[in-house]
């Protein structure tokens, strides 16, 4: 990925969009403008999420080129169609900023979200009936003070509603109507989640963190694929013979799978295809190949509930690994790795913390982050957790502490969200 001015001219959050079946199907993008910088070159941010959310395969490249991020755009492609989800939903929480987004005609790989607001001003109708004639997916934001006319709200597929916005009222103003679905903000739950698809909501947004966390009543909900990969993160912290280890993983073939398909994805970067255990440890190497382990573990659960805690813990592990890189050595990247990873293990696998750390090899400087014990990663884990949040003050806050640039910290988030892409396959 490239670096541009507009890495350093906005801050970034990010959630996800799940669905009824608990998959998370697209990432919700929020952008805020940095205060007292130049404005944000809009042609520039569509040309970065072009390289983490490029046009799906048969459907064109994205027409912005990098001549083009020195000068006006020029001569775009024609639209390519319309995916039913696009897997991205850009929320621009600056309205000058937003404008000149919608002015550059993003492509059909990204949603834009529109603020009520605006969406009833007349003054953005013909902005709003280009785009739609364009192909590019609109959301409307917030509910409508006044009834929006038939041919404005025919440009949005989805509005997204907020905490306390009744959606009985929503419908009076026309978001309701049978073909724009409801998205819930604001989700901290899954109580929350429960009861947004109870009340209709199509998918709900924002992550799950704010469930109470386990009591030691839960012990033993370990699942039998935790157990296998545990026993083989074991074996691989003493370096047992590879036939042994071998054997541990033949126990679960779907793991002996999972594994490979991950030490192939694009994300890891071989250039060889690894086909077996024993061909993985021989290119690997011991202590690299516990970090896939981890990623083992960390998506052991089974629970359709687990699935958003296991999409946050592989990109936190990944995003935790970019703000180390250039600040420490393999092993600080490693470690920051698993610590990321990890940090919703005992959700995850149901367990306390005082009984995981029982049976997890970790350093002690994970541990101490992962117990919020501090040590030198907890404000690395903190940050992330404000972007995840989208919490823009804080963001700037814990990044200031760890002496981050906003180009830093954009560039890292940006680059783990394309590798953890790569590695959903």
């Amino acid at each position: 990925m490239q670096d541009h001015p507009v890495l350093g001219q906005v801050a970034l959050g990010y959630s996800p969009i799940i669905d009824r079946q608990r998959n998370v199907v697209a990432t919700r993008l929020t952008v805020f403008a940095e205060p007292g910088s130049t404005p944000p070159d809009a042609l520039a941010l569509l040309y970065l999420l072009g390289e983490v959310w490029p046009v799906a395969a048969g459907g064109g490249e994205l027409a912005l080129t990098l001549r083009a991020l020195d000068g006006p755009a020029a001569g775009r492609e024609a639209p390519a169609s319309q995916v039913a989800t696009p897997p991205v939903s850009l929320n621009v929480a600056d309205e000058a900023l937003l404008c000149a987004v919608l002015a550059q005609q993003p492509g059909p790989q990204l949603m834009v979200e529109v603020p009520a607001f605006m969406a009833g001003d007349a003054a953005h109708l013909e902005t709003l009936l280009q785009l739609h004639a364009s192909g590019t997916p609109m959301l409307i934001k917030g509910r409508p003070l006044a009834p929006l006319a038939p041919e404005v709200l025919a440009c949005f597929s989805h509005a997204i509603l907020h905490a306390g916005e009744e959606r009985r009222d929503a419908a009076a103003q026309g978001v309701g109507a049978r073909r724009v679905t409801t998205w819930q903000a604001d989700v901290r739950t899954t109580a929350d989640a429960d009861a947004a698809f109870k009340l209709g909501a199509a998918a709900v947004v924002g992550w799950p963190f704010d469930d109470p966390p386990p009591a030691a009543a839960s012990r033993g909900k370990r699942t039998g694929n935790a157990q296998v990969v545990l026993e083989l993160i074991h074996g691989v912290e003493r370096e047992d013979p590879v036939p042994r280890l071998e054997a541990v993983l033949m126990r679960d073939p779907t793991l002996a799978f999972k594994l490979m398909r991950y030490l192939n994805s694009p994300a890891f970067g071989l250039t060889v295809e690894i086909n077996s255990f024993s061909h993985a440890l021989m290119l690997l190497g011991y202590q690299r190949l516990k970090r896939w382990l981890a990623l083992l573990l960390a998506s052991s659960s089974q629970a359709p509930n687990a699935r958003p805690m296991v999409h946050a813990a592989v990109r936190r592990g990944m995003l935790l690994e970019e703000l180390a890189r250039g600040r420490g050595d393999a092993a600080v990247c490693g470690e920051m790795f698993i610590c990321g990873l990890f940090s919703l293990l005992d959700r995850l696998l149901e367990q306390p913390w005082s009984e995981l750390m029982r049976n997890l090899p970790v350093p002690d400087t994970v541990r101490q982050a992962l117990c919020g014990e501090g040590g030198p990663y907890l404000p690395y884990l903190q940050l992330v957790q404000a972007i995840e949040q989208a919490s823009v003050f804080d963001i700037r806050e814990l990044a200031g502490r760890l002496l981050l640039s906003a180009t830093e910290v954009n560039r890292a988030l940006l680059k783990a969200l394309q590798a953890a892409r790569q590695l959903d396959g």
